[in-house]
């Protein structure tokens, strides 16, 4: 199974990285907590405490067009918070 792991990089993300040192992601809503800790740890070399998921049901979208309303979903995804260990921190931005 492949695992797919993006950073979300938001205000609020920021802050919780500030404040209490953790990072979040958005994986691949198949992905348990334990695989999302050792991908982690192989990525980015560093030692994982705690992760929490979360999971997000896609919402509904509509739209007008020539051809009548178009309904769809947008993506079911899991967001997951990554608490890492003291001292420890992530550069999104050094291969940018």
């Amino acid at each position: 199974m492949d695992i797919q792991i993006t950073p979300i990089v938001t205000e609020k993300a920021n802050r919780l990285t500030e404040k209490l040192n953790r990072y979040t992601f958005r994986v691949s809503p198949d992905a348990n907590k334990f695989q999302i800790k050792d991908l982690v740890e192989k990525l980015y070399d560093v030692k994982v405490v705690a992760v929490n998921t979360m999971n997000f049901s896609g919402k509904n979208r509509s739209r007008y067009t020539k051809a009548g309303l178009l309904r769809g979903k947008t993506a079911d995804y899991k967001k997951a918070v990554v608490t890492l260990a003291e001292g420890q921190t992530i550069d999104f931005y050094s291969n940018i």
